[in-house]
């Protein structure tokens, strides 16, 4: 056997379900071949090979590729000086009447070109991926028209051409009701389900569809028909949900078969037990409870006792998550939410996998997973979690190529 690239004299949190936190190899080695893990295990049991490049790593750690499965990343505009107007006093009802909020990002985004708006999103994607983001979910939600959102899902299409991370996409048409349609959510909803979400389906443009269910946003009947689009459009579908109130939308998107549900601050105990009939991940959004000083946590208990995976995103935004730090946010997970660091992680791997639909081939360091791969200078894996304003990562391998190498 000849490998691509054999790491060696490194520990390994494969986060895999072993029995053992983080799912932890001592003294680990970790071969990898056309893109994929050949073997993980401990050292001593690696079989006989040659490896085309052997890095010894000093009892560094090396853990998944992170992924961040829930990002607005591509989007015109910021709305810093809204920021501002919220210190000063202003509510958010005050700054949307004056033409803020996500109407601004909506009115930014369409008066920029595709080229523009690739451009300004990856800077913002190097900087995440440099902690060992090496899979990012990107949504649209800030066209709201099939021009504007085909060109925010196109830009987040070419941003995995042009960079060395796997983006998946999600079409969030139903995300808010664009100027045109004031008054008219219905007919906005119609226009989702009968003109935008076919068109994105046939060029291709989205893994998955996404709305936003909440009384600032799409009723649970008009979150259905979306849902029924996907359906029959061949696409998962996925929930901002039960962020400000319960509105029963985790019942609706574990009745489809949701990917996952995100935000539920408000879940309802009758939400907790359909997302764990139906295996809907959890993705929590400290970054967002932090920027709009929420009170409300979600349930965690309730999640861990109802077995529903806990997954861990910074739903990068430009009103209400503006952070580029998926580190950060495992630090204020633990903080704000009381979660464990190996929750964390897993929220950050193996669970975000699941969020996404990749549970087979990403977030864990097994034979025949992709090998993406975060390389890091630490002595335990908590310390993910434990430090925040720093970068820990010293080495990044994508689909079993070296990003970043160690020095």
């Amino acid at each position: 056997m000849t490998w691509d690239i054999l790491l060696t004299d490194c520990r390994a949190a494969t986060m895999a379900e072993t029995g053992k936190p983080y799912g932890a190899i001592e003294d680990a080695a970790v071969a990898l071949k056309d893109g994929r893990i050949a073997w993980v295990g401990a050292r001593a049991d690696l079989p006989a090979g040659d490896a085309k490049d052997t890095a010894r790593l000093g009892g560094r750690w090396v853990s998944p590729g992170l992924i961040d499965c829930h990002t607005h990343l591509v989007y015109g505009g910021d709305r810093a000086a809204e920021f501002e107007l919220r210190l000063k006093g202003a509510t958010y009802e005050e700054i949307a009447k004056a033409g803020g909020g996500i109407a601004s990002t909506v009115k930014a985004t369409r008066a920029a070109g595709i080229d523009s708006l690739a451009a300004s999103a990856a800077k913002r994607l190097t900087e995440i991926a440099a902690e060992g983001v090496t899979t990012i979910e990107i949504k649209s939600g800030y066209g709201l028209d099939l021009e504007n959102e085909r060109k925010q899902l196109a830009a987040a299409r070419r941003l995995g051409e042009m960079h060395p991370v796997t983006i998946r996409t999600t079409c969030l048409a139903a995300h808010a009701l664009p100027p045109e349609f004031a008054g008219n959510s219905d007919g906005y909803i119609d226009k989702v389900c009968t003109e935008i979400l076919p068109a994105i389906a046939h060029e291709k443009l989205a893994d998955a569809v996404d709305a936003f269910c909440e009384k600032i946003a799409f009723t649970t009947a008009q979150t259905r028909k979306v849902f029924e689009t996907a359906r029959r459009l061949g696409l998962p579908v996925k929930l901002h949900a039960e962020q400000l109130s319960d509105q029963g939308g985790t019942q609706l998107a574990s009745e489809f078969g949701a990917l996952s549900c995100d935000h539920l601050e408000y879940v309802s105990d009758a939400g907790i037990t359909a997302m764990a009939k139906s295996g809907a991940v959890a993705v929590l959004l400290p970054g967002a409870f932090y920027a709009l000083r929420e009170t409300k946590l979600p349930p965690i208990d309730a999640f861990r006792r109802a077995g529903v995976p806990i997954a861990i995103s910074t739903d990068h935004n430009p009103g209400t998550s503006p952070t580029l730090s998926l580190l950060l946010m495992l630090s204020m997970a633990t903080t704000f939410f009381r979660l464990t660091p190996e929750e964390v992680l897993a929220g950050a791997t193996r669970h975000a996998a699941k969020a996404l639909g990749l549970q087979k081939s990403h977030g864990q360091l097994q034979t025949g997973m992709n090998a993406d791969i975060a390389i890091w200078s630490i002595d335990r894996p908590a310390e993910l979690s434990y430090w925040f304003g720093g970068n820990p990562c010293g080495g990044i391998i994508q689909n079993g190529a070296w990003v970043k190498k160690c020095a």
